[in-house]
């Protein structure tokens, strides 16, 4: 019986634990075909957004990433990067990790984890600062106090990071400050907005740029919420801008300034032509001046020379004058030869007025012509005042304002003595027509006593030949009267062209230094028109340059964690926040409150 019974117990205990055993069997045989048939997920796209918590100073304290992926396909997915705790933030089932590896099940659609990082850098440096009235101080000191506060904030690229977030990434730092606590804020690179009943201040780092920013406040009481920093991708497509209207007007410009330079060519050859006439104007006026010189000199010669005429004729009348009888006839017959070469030096005299007549009217024309060509502009001392204020140190509006000086002061001379120029021609007419009168009258005379010697009788002839020579030597009185004012006339002539041609010769120079002026100011004008030629295609490269510089729109994302294994990522954005710096509450001991227990508390407390 009890070998029965043993052998029965036995086989009650096999039948009971045989489908146990065979449902356990089977169940891991379904599991190893499920770990077999695992179905690998298909991801569309990965975001990835890195948080981090700064000190106040802007030393890193945390960091972590929140992986976001868009699953295409429900399966087993692998991600890459090096986490020292994972979480996940979707569902409930586990995320493996080996190393670097990080694989998981996500279903279809959006999918979450997150990955604690440690010793992990930033792409940026952050380094932030804290004066209070002008001395440093730190931020656990800060909280509290009163004072002028001075807050700086640098960023700088990391070069422990690869330099793709550096180079293409925007920081936004914004900071909200209680108005209450904050007074007269100032904030030179950032932009200042209303935040509700707070001041928001952000600022903006552009890719590839040090950030240098500052802020100043009266503060009281000092709190400060923590600094936010945001890092994006500059991924915004800039239109380059319609350059047309202004590369047109630079085309506009650019012809004005041929225009100005194609006229200054025309004034520097205008002035070229003027100089060369003033200096032919110079040495013509040397010429007329060396020539009124040379008759002023010889004036006095004239005038001694007419006086010994008047006094030869006054002789010779009162010699005639007295007793025939007693005269020297052969004196006499020589008479009319002396009286026909005085008749001949005369003439030669009116020949030689005539030609400097002559000489001087063309002279006279080519100077004229000139000081006719030098412009009457009036430009009053105002206009040159505004022109020396608009144009500084500038050497040739000197120049031109020197010569116009001069030119003025010439033509302002010229009309003075213009009259007296043109009385010369006429009297140095009326002067060699009555010398010419004189000479004929002595030819005359001379003949006339010839023929009385030689026909007539002696004292008929002589008592005519009295009378002529009274009435000559009556004549020539006047004439000798006549020549007297005109030498003395062309001595205050030579004197008064002294001064005229002195301010010529200053014309002259003033009229070269203007060509060199106007040839300076076209070579300015020409180097302008050559610099600005080209200013429209300049412009629009300028423009292009800095669109490249700031358009990122071409910028393809790489993950943080792991750029070079992970794949198909979308965006990478990075979410800063310093810790804020706050009045610390004093601690309160308070006693816990005893509630009195119900019925079930009770009773559960049996159990």
């Amino acid at each position: 019986m009890s070998r029965i019974k043993k052998t029965l117990f036995i086989f009650m205990a096999i039948v009971l634990v045989l489908p146990s055993f065979l449902v356990t069997a089977e169940s891991n045989e379904k599991e190893s075909e499920e770990e077999t048939t695992e179905q690998v997920g298909v991801v569309s796209s990965k975001d990835e957004v890195v948080y981090a918590t700064l000190s106040p100073s802007g030393e890193e304290q945390e960091l972590y990433v929140v992986n976001n992926f868009e699953v295409e396909k429900a399966g087993e997915i692998v991600d890459y990067g090096t986490y020292s705790n994972l979480k996940n933030l979707t569902d409930l089932s586990e995320i493996k990790q080996a190393e670097n590896t990080v694989k998981f099940t996500a279903p279809e659609g959006k999918f979450y984890y997150q990955g604690n990082i440690d010793n992990e850098p930033l792409p940026w440096d952050i380094n932030i600062s804290y004066t209070l009235d002008g001395e440093n101080i730190t931020p656990s000191e800060l909280a509290g106090k009163d004072g002028h506060l001075e807050l700086n904030i640098k960023t700088l690229a990391n070069e422990q990071v690869d330099g793709v977030f550096y180079e293409n990434y925007m920081l936004q730092i914004s900071l909200t400050l209680d108005p209450s606590l904050y007074h007269n804020i100032e904030a030179p690179d950032g932009i200042i907005a209303n935040a509700g009943k707070n001041k928001q201040i952000t600022f903006t780092v552009m890719p590839e740029k040090d950030g240098d920013l500052s802020l100043e406040a009266d503060v009281e009481a000092f709190e400060l919420n923590g600094i936010d920093i945001t890092a994006i991708p500059s991924s915004m497509a800039i239109d380059a801008p319609d350059m047309n209207d202004m590369t047109g007007d630079m085309d506009t410009l650019n012809d004005a300034i041929k225009e100005i330079n194609d006229g200054v060519g025309e004034l520097k050859s205008g002035v070229s032509d003027l100089n060369d006439g003033v200096v032919s104007l110079q040495d013509g006026s040397k010429q007329y001046k060396d020539g009124i010189a040379g008759i002023s000199n010889t004036s006095s010669g004239l005038v001694d020379a007419s006086k010994s005429i008047d006094s030869a004729l006054v002789t010779m009348k009162d010699s005639i004058g007295g007793n025939s009888s007693e005269m020297d006839l052969g004196e006499l017959t020589a008479l009319p030869e002396g009286l026909t070469q005085i008749a001949k030096a005369l003439k030669e005299t009116a020949t030689g007025l005539v030609t400097l007549k002559d000489n001087f009217a063309t002279a006279y024309g080519t100077f004229d012509s000139a000081i006719q060509a030098i412009p009457a502009n009036d430009i009053t001392q105002e206009e040159i005042d505004t022109l020396r204020e608009s144009n500084p140190d500038n050497a040739a509006l000197e120049k031109l304002i020197n010569t116009y000086d001069a030119t003025s002061a010439v033509k302002e001379a010229y009309t003075g003595i213009k009259e007296g120029f043109n009385a010369v021609g006429p009297t140095l007419d009326t002067i060699s027509g009555t010398i010419s009168e004189i000479a004929g009258g002595l030819e005359t005379t001379a003949t006339e006593l010839s023929s009385a010697l030689e026909d007539m009788d002696v004292t008929e002839s002589i008592g005519k030949l009295q009378d002529g020579l009274a009435t000559l030597s009556s004549s020539y009185k006047e004439f000798h009267t006549g020549l007297v004012s005109y030498t003395g006339g062309v001595s205050e002539l030579s004197t008064s062209y002294n001064e005229l041609h002195a301010g010529i010769v200053e014309l002259t120079g003033g009229t070269t230094e203007l060509e060199d002026g106007v040839a300076e100011l076209h070579d300015g004008t020409g180097k302008l028109y050559e610099s600005t030629n080209d200013l429209p295609d300049q412009m629009q490269d300028e423009v292009d340059q800095m669109i490249a510089e700031y358009d990122k729109s071409d910028f393809d994302s790489k993950s943080f964690v792991s750029s070079d294994n992970n794949e198909k990522i979308n965006t990478v954005q990075f979410v800063l926040k310093t810790e804020s710096i706050q009045i610390e509450e004093p601690e309160t001991t308070e006693e816990p409150v005893k509630e009195e227990k119900g019925f079930w508390d009770k009773l559960w407390d049996l159990f």
